[in-house]
């Protein structure tokens, strides 16, 4: 399928999937690379939607490393348990190396 004629979420869960292992990126960052800056709230709701898609959604947070999706997994911890099985260190429900562990897909996409 050629990507103009994917769904926004479909593109979103294209971004996803490329997301490093033990990196994380944000809603608002993925946004900004499908050229829709204002739609993270989009990009939320379609990692609401990718569970059983094979889309490793754990690894996206909200833009100060905040585990705002959590409440999506499975089990009271799922969400820090798969992070944190990758190396990302996370603290009250926030990454604690936001910087070190930061993947832009506008940077590296392109």
């Amino acid at each position: 399928m050629k990507p103009e004629t994917l769904s926004f979420f479909d593109r979103v869960y294209e971004v996803v999937r490329q997301i490093p292992y033990g990196r994380v990126t944000n809603y608002g960052a993925i946004a900004k690379y499908l050229g829709a800056a204002r739609s993270s709230r989009l990009v939320g709701y379609a990692m609401n939607a990718s569970h059983n898609k094979d889309v490793p959604s754990h690894r996206v947070v909200n833009r100060k490393g905040l585990l705002t999706g959590k409440h999506h997994f499975e089990g009271t911890h799922l969400m820090q348990q798969l992070l944190e099985n990758e190396g990302v260190v996370v603290e009250d429900n926030q990454v604690q190396n936001l910087n070190e562990v930061y993947w832009d897909p506008v940077k590296e996409l392109r």
